[in-house]
């Protein structure tokens, strides 16, 4: 339950924090962080979450982090489906608090920082270009996940370096579609921004899962440890 229970927080965190930035902060008159101070606040959510949880549940937030770990041999079996659970009510339940901030003031939610393509994407990325953006920044960040927690990586320093990944993700794909590589990320926007982003949720629980998927296969045939 402790594992859990700090899945739930650290998912939380993450997509009020990210997600929260990019709602209320992003585009805010006369002082808006744009798509820089977005993606610097997904980074600090990881970072911050990362040193404080991270000796309890490995810090993943992100069910495709936790299938790609699986993959790579560092998540027994039996935990997979209740991380993925935690992870996804922690990151709906952030979405509703934030619901309840951002409508405040009597506005609309608009998008609410959802995920998609075609018409749905920032720049108006295809689906094709949503799908590749989407499978790639997930495959590098599962890679940079599984080196910096090896037994053999440089000790204390993997929260930094995961955070500061995923800080470099947003800045590359926020453009294409507002950038997921988390299912649970796009999942609790979807769900009250409603309508086309239901509809295109698929592809951000398809794509972040085969890039993590592949990831933990990459890195197990060629980097893992052979001892």
């Amino acid at each position: 339950m402790k594992k859990l229970a700090a899945e739930f927080i650290g998912t939380f965190w993450l997509v009020l924090g990210g997600c929260g930035s990019a709602v209320l902060a992003c585009n805010f008159p006369g002082a808006g962080i744009g798509f820089l101070g977005v993606a610097l606040a997904f980074g600090l959510t990881v970072v911050t979450m990362a040193y404080a949880v991270g000796h309890i549940s490995g810090a993943h937030f992100n069910p495709a982090v936790s299938v790609g770990l699986w993959m790579g041999g560092r998540l027994d079996g039996k935990d997979l489906i209740p991380y993925i659970i935690s992870q996804v009510l922690g990151g709906i339940l952030a979405a509703a608090v934030l619901y309840v901030i951002a409508t405040g003031n009597g506005s609309a939610i608009g998008s609410f920082a959802s995920n998609g393509y075609g018409d749905h994407s920032p720049g108006k990325y295809s689906m094709t270009a949503a799908l590749v953006c989407e499978v790639v920044m997930t495959f590098i960040f599962l890679l940079v996940i599984l080196g910096a927690t090896d037994e053999r990586a440089p000790k204390g320093f993997a929260g930094l370096a995961i955070g500061l990944s995923l800080t470099l993700i947003h800045l590359i794909s926020i453009p294409v579609t507002n950038t997921s590589v988390n299912p649970a990320r796009s999942t609790s926007q979807a769900l009250f921004a409603g309508g086309e982003a239901m509809g295109q949720l698929w592809l951000f629980w398809v794509a972040p899962i085969a890039g993590a998927i592949l990831a933990g296969l990459v890195y197990k045939a060629v980097f893992a440890s052979k001892s």
